[in-house]
C-alpha cells in the first residue's frame, strides 16, 4: 500500500506548553499553510502553461484548515471537498509530491495513492482496501473518503460515516470490530463550500443528523461566493449560520451545536475547532463551524479570473484579510517570528515546493518520453522497407516534436503507422501491431479497471449452494421467504443492518422486516424519515467502515430522488480510488407491475446508464431475491435488488436452508425450453410470458423462455446466445420504455455474444410504451406488455417466416 503521511501540525494546549515549544508549533503551521499557498500558486502556472489539464486549489482556506487538523484523530473520517488540501497535508494524509502527481494525472497508485491518475487534482482518499479486498485496521489510521467534484455530493456519505459511529459506540454485539471503531469515539469531519448550502442534498443531510444526533462535524468554508455568485443571491440573510439557528439544540432537545469564527484568526479558529470537536466527540452531538471572511486569491480555479466579477473593493478586502498575511502578522506581533525568518522559510518553502513539482513532473515525463522514444524508432525501422516511408517519417517527426506527448501521441503515432500500412504484411509491421496490442493492455489496466472491487471477496466468487426442500416444504407468501431469509441473516451476522422509510416498525411496507425490529433492535432495523438522499448516503458511510447495510427505497420510482449518490459516489468508488475503497451496500426496493404513475415504475435503462459500478438484481419472484441477498451479503461490492411489487402474496415453497442458498450474479435461467422463438424477460413480465408460451403452444409455437437474472452483470455464460443458435429469432420483453433496458438487452445478445449470426429474422423488442403507466386496470393493459401483446408479437416472428403455416393475424 503506497504510503502517504509526511509531517503532521500539532496539537497544542497553552497551559501545558512552554512559549518555544508553543512557537515551534505554530512557525511548523506556519509553514504548512505557506507550502500549501505555493503548490496552489505553482499549479495555477502549470495548468495555464499547459502542462496540466485543469487545476482548481484551497488557497484562501489554509489556516482554519490547519486548525482542523488539530483536532482531527487516528480513526476520524474526512468526507471533504476540493478545497482541503492543507488539511491533507497537516494531518500527513497525503503530501506535495502526491498532490502534484494527481495534479499531472500520473496513472501509478504508489505516485498518486487517492486516484492513480483517474481524479482531477485536489480530489483526494486514502486507500482502506487491501489488495485482497481486506480492510485495513482503520481505528488506526486517519480516515479520507474519496471526494467528488459535485460541491455537495459528499455530505450523505459524511451522514453515514458518522452514524456508523454512533451504531459502534451504542450496539455492543459490534464490540468486537476493533479495527473499524474504538467505541465509537471517531468524528466525522465535513467541509463544505458556503454556495453549496443552498443545495437541498445539505439541508436534508443536516436535518437527519440532526434527528440522529451523530458525530458529525461540518466546516463551511464562506468566501462570500459561488464561483461569480454572491451570497445574497443564494443566502437568505447571507448567512448559512443564521438561517440554521432553529437547529441549535437547547433545553434537552437534539440539534446542532453552531459555531462561527473568522476564517484569518488563527487562535480563534484553534480554540473553536479544539472545543467544537471535543463536544462532537464525546457527546456525540453534530456540529457546524462556520467559517467566515475567508478568501479566494485565484479565483474559483484555472477556467477564469475572479475579477470579472469581483470589484475592486473586493479585492482590496481580500488582499488585506488574506489568512496566511493576517498569520505571519500576528506572528511578528507576538514575538513567536521576525520577519526575516519568516522571510527565510518562505525562501525554504518555495524551494520545497518547486522541487516536489519538478521532481513529480519529472518522473511521468522521464516514463512517458522513454516510451515515445522507443516507439519512433520502432516506426523509423519499419519506415526503411515500405513503400509509405515518406507518410511513416512524417508521422514519427509530428511524435517527436509534439509538446508535452503523452501516452495518447505515441499510441495514436503507432496506430496511424498501421493504418498507412495496411498492406504490407512483414515481420517488422507484426511488431508494431505486437507493440500496440501490449500498450492497450497496459492502458486498459491504468484507466479501464477496477469499476468493481474484484477480488475474492466479490459476490461473484460466493459458491453456489442450491436451495434445498424438505417433501413437505410448506407453500408460503413471497414475503414471508424474504423475512425468513432477513431473519435467518441477522442472526448469522451482527454487522448487517437495515433502514428505510416504514422499515421499522411495521417491518417495510410489504412486510419483508416484520417482526424483526421487535427481534434485534432499532439500532439493526430501523426507520427513517422520507429523505432517499440521505438513507442512501447513510448506507455508503456505513458500508465504507466495515458494516454491511441493507438501505430500502420504498418504490423503484423514488429511486431517482437518490441516483446522484448512487451515481456519482457510490458507483464510481472502486473505479476512481483504483480499488483502494470500498462501499458494499445493498439496496433494496420493490417496482414493475402495480398501478399509478409513480408506483409502477421499470426504469432499468436509466439505472443501466447511471449505475455501473453496481449489480443490478431483478429476480422473479422472493425465493430468486433471497437467493440474490443471500449471495450479496456475503460479497463486498454494491448492488441493487429490484423485487416484483406484485409478487409479494404469491405463494412460494420455503427452502430449508432458506439463509444459506445463493442465486450467483450473471447466471441466466432457462424457465422453459423450446425451438421457435427466444424470448428474454425478466422480473414481472416474465411470468407472463411463461403464461403466454402456454396459449402459443396450443398454437403450435413452442418459445424458449430465458430469465437473466441479473442486469448487470448479464448472461455471463452466454445462455441467450446459445438458446439463438437453436431458434433463429429473438424477442425482449419488459417494461420500460423503448429502446431502454430492451435496447441494452439485445446489444448484449445481439453484439456481445454474436447472436446476430444466429439471426434469421430481425431481432424484437416489446416494451412499455413512452410515458409513464396510468392508474387502473385499464390503463396498465394498454401501456404495458399484456399476454395479448406477446402472444400476438411471438406469432408475428413465426408469420414472417412461415405465413403459409402462420398467417397473419389481422
Amino acid at each position: 500500500m503506497p504510503g502517504t503521511a509526511i509531517r503532521a501540525t500539532s496539537k497544542f494546549d497553552t497551559a501545558e506548553l512552554s512559549f518555544d515549544d508553543f512557537k515551534k508549533i505554530v512557525i511548523e503551521d506556519y509553514r504548512i499553510g505557506y507550502e500549501s499557498r505555493q503548490a496552489s500558486i505553482i499549479g495555477r502556472k502549470e495548468v495555464l502553461t499547459g502542462k496540466a489539464k485543469f487545476g482548481i486549489f484551497g488557497d484562501g482556506k489554509e489556516v482554519a484548515q490547519l486548525a482542523m487538523a488539530k483536532a482531527f484523530r487516528a480513526g476520524d473520517w474526512r468526507a471533504g471537498y476540493y478545497r482541503d488540501q492543507t488539511f491533507m497535508f497537516a494531518t500527513g494524509m497525503s503530501n506535495l509530491r502526491e498532490f502534484f502527481a494527481q495534479l499531472y494525472a500520473h496513472p501509478d497508485v504508489e505516485k498518486d495513492p487517492a486516484s492513480a491518475g483517474r481524479q482531477m487534482n485536489c480530489h483526494y482518499a486514502t486507500r482502506f482496501v487491501n489488495a485482497d479486498g481486506s480492510w485495513i485496521n482503520q481505528a488506526e489510521t486517519m480516515n479520507c473518503s474519496s471526494d467528488i467534484s459535485t460541491t455537495g455530493g459528499h455530505m450523505p456519505r459524511l451522514l453515514g460515516l458518522a452514524y456508523a459511529s454512533k451504531l459502534y459506540r451504542q450496539n455492543k454485539e459490534l464490540e468486537y470490530l476493533k479495527q473499524f471503531s474504538v467505541n465509537g469515539n471517531e468524528v466525522a469531519f465535513g467541509t463544505i463550500g458556503n454556495g453549496a448550502t443552498s443545495e437541498g442534498v445539505f439541508f436534508e443531510c443536516f436535518n437527519a443528523a440532526g434527528v440522529l444526533q451523530v458525530p458529525m462535524a461540518i466546516s463551511i468554508w464562506d468566501d462570500a461566493y459561488a464561483i461569480s455568485v454572491p451570497a445574497k443571491l443564494q443566502t437568505t440573510k447571507e448567512d448559512i449560520s443564521e438561517i440554521l439557528k432553529g437547529f441549535q439544540r437547547e433545553n434537552g432537545s437534539n440539534g446542532f451545536e453552531i459555531f462561527k469564527v473568522k476564517g484569518w484568526d488563527y487562535i480563534a479558529l484553534c480554540e473553536t475547532y479544539a472545543r467544537a470537536i471535543t463536544l462532537c466527540r464525546e457527546e456525540h452531538v453534530p456540529v457546524l463551524i462556520h467559517v467566515t471572511e475567508m478568501t479566494q486569491p485565484q479565483g474559483h480555479s484555472t477556467s477564469g479570473s475572479h475579477e470579472r466579477y469581483k470589484s475592486k473593493d473586493r479585492l482590496a478586502w481580500e488582499d488585506e484579510h488574506d489568512c496566511l498575511l493576517k498569520m505571519r502578522q500576528w506572528m511578528i506581533a507576538s514575538a513567536i517570528s521576525t520577519e526575516q525568518e519568516l522571510d527565510e522559510l518562505e525562501a525554504e518553502a518555495k524551494k520545497y515546493v518547486r522541487d516536489c513539482q519538478r521532481e513529480a513532473a519529472g518522473e511521468l515525463v522521464t516514463l512517458i518520453n522513454a516510451e515515445l522514444e522507443d516507439a519512433a524508432k520502432m516506426i523509423e525501422q519499419y519506415a526503411e522497407g515500405v513503400s509509405v516511408k515518406e507518410q511513416l517519417t512524417e508521422i514519427v517527426a509530428e511524435l517527436r516534436k509534439s509538446y508535452d506527448a503523452g501516452r495518447k501521441e505515441i499510441v495514436s503515432a503507432v496506430r496511424k503507422t498501421l493504418r498507412a500500412t495496411a498492406k504490407e504484411a512483414s515481420a517488422e509491421r507484426q511488431l508494431l501491431v505486437n507493440w500496440l496490442n501490449a500498450e492497450k493492455v497496459k492502458a486498459n489496466g491504468r484507466y479501464n479497471t477496477k469499476l468493481f472491487s474484484d477480488t475474492p471477496q466479490s459476490p461473484l466468487y460466493v459458491p453456489v449452494v442450491p436451495a434445498v426442500y424438505s417433501d413437505n416444504a410448506r407453500s408460503i407468501d413471497g414475503r414471508e421467504v424474504l423475512n425468513a431469509c432477513f431473519d435467518a441473516n441477522f442472526a448469522r451476522d451482527k454487522t448487517i443492518v437495515a433502514f428505510g422509510e416504514d422499515v421499522g416498525a411495521i417491518g417495510d411496507v410489504n412486510q419483508g422486516f416484520a417482526g424483526l425490529q421487535s427481534k434485534y433492535g432499532d439500532l439493526r432495523i430501523t426507520d427513517t424519515g422520507i429523505r432517499e438522499t440521505s438513507i442512501i448516503g447513510q448506507g455508503m458511510g456505513l458500508a465504507m467502515r466495515g458494516l454491511k447495510p441493507i438501505a430500502e427505497i420504498q418504490y423503484l420510482d423514488y429511486l431517482i430522488y437518490a441516483i446522484t449518490v448512487i451515481c456519482d459516489d457510490i458507483g464510481s468508488l472502486s473505479y476512481r480510488t483504483f480499488g483502494g475503497q470500498k462501499a458494499p451496500l445493498i439496496i433494496r426496493t420493490r417496482g414493475h407491475r402495480l398501478e399509478g404513475i409513480w408506483h409502477s415504475g421499470s426504469p432499468l435503462g436509466m439505472i443501466l446508464g447511471s449505475m455501473r459500478g453496481f449489480h443490478i438484481c431483478v429476480p422473479r419472484n422472493m425465493t430468486q431475491a433471497a437467493g440474490m441477498y443471500n449471495t450479496l451479503l456475503r460479497g463486498d461490492e454494491p448492488a441493487l435488488v429490484i423485487e416484483s411489487l406484485n409478487g409479494y402474496r404469491l405463494k412460494e415453497k420455503l427452502p430449508e436452508n432458506v439463509g444459506e442458498f445463493t442465486v450467483p450474479l450473471g447466471k441466466a435461467e432457462i424457465m422453459r425450453e423450446g425451438t421457435d422463438v427466444t424470448v428474454v424477460s425478466y422480473g414481472s413480465t416474465l411470468r407472463i410470458v411463461l403464461e403466454a408460451a402456454q396459449e402459443l403452444e396450443k398454437m403450435g409455437i413452442n418459445i424458449e423462455v430465458i430469465d437473466p437474472q441479473t442486469l448487470y452483470p448479464f448472461d455471463k455464460e452466454n445462455l441467450c446466445g446459445t438458446s439463438l443458435k437453436k431458434t433463429n429469432k429473438l424477442l425482449v420483453v419488459d417494461e420500460d420504455v423503448p429502446g431502454a433496458a430492451s435496447a441494452y438487452i439485445v446489444q448484449r445478445i445481439i453484439e456481445a455474444q454474436k447472436g446476430y449470426y444466429s439471426l434469421d429474422s430481425q431481432p424484437r423488442t416489446l416494451t412499455a410504451k413512452e410515458h409513464r403507466p396510468p392508474y387502473g386496470s385499464d390503463g396498465d393493459y394498454f401501456s404495458k406488455p399484456s399476454l395479448d401483446d406477446i402472444v400476438e408479437a411471438v406469432y408475428a416472428i413465426v408469420s414472417e417466416a412461415n405465413p403459409a403455416k402462420f398467417p397473419p393475424i389481422y
